[in-house]
């Protein structure tokens, strides 16, 4: 079995003009900054909304985008692409 932990989910993802919130069914609420995923910060308001849930996270298809819950939980942004080094 894999360490990758499964969530139950309320359906509550929702996005404002910077960022992605996700409700987790503890009441917990994160918002993340869409900065940190690039495409999602590029997608159309009705792209963002074509979204599937699975236990483990998030998932759109067409935007060939995946963020797992317990990625989000430990800050982690896009890891297909290398850090931008600053300074």
């Amino acid at each position: 079995m894999s360490g990758t932990k499964r969530w139950s989910w309320r359906k509550s993802v929702w996005f404002d003009e910077d960022s992605m919130w996700v409700r987790l069914n503890d009441a917990r609420v994160i918002g993340v900054p869409l900065t940190w995923f690039p495409r999602l910060l590029n997608a159309t308001k009705k792209e963002l909304e074509q979204y599937e849930l699975s236990a483990f996270g998030i998932h759109w298809e067409h935007l060939d985008e995946d963020i797992s819950v317990e990625g989000l939980l430990a800050g982690q942004g896009d890891l297909s692409t290398a850090p931008t080094k600053v300074a």
